[in-house]
């Protein structure tokens, strides 16, 4: 396993980690998310570097997209719970009640 290989794959599992153990807060579990997407994009860019083709060359940019699609979409809870309940602990929000 190249040192390269080994950090992003690091940067993605202390993602997951963060977002499995560290669940206070709906902004912490966003930030998590986006580094588990910022990690995924940089191996896939890599990933499409070395194979030097332009078939696999999309692929970063339309994962890019969606991390944005996600952030915006994540963010926009993040208001509206923080408007409704004053919030954003997740321990505050059951999912039972509407």
């Amino acid at each position: 396993m190249t040192p390269v290989h080994f950090s992003f794959t690091s940067a993605f599992v202390l993602g997951l980690m963060g977002l499995a153990f560290h669940r206070t807060h709906l902004l912490s579990a966003l930030l998590c998310l986006e580094g588990m997407m910022l990690s995924l994009f940089i191996a896939l860019s890599l990933w499409a570097l070395q194979l030097e083709t332009t078939g696999y060359s999309t692929a970063p940019m339309l994962l890019l997209a969606f991390s944005a699609c996600e952030a915006g979409a994540g963010l926009a809870l993040l208001v509206a719970t923080a408007r409704t309940h004053g919030t954003d602990r997740l321990q505050s929000l059951n999912l039972l009640q509407c």
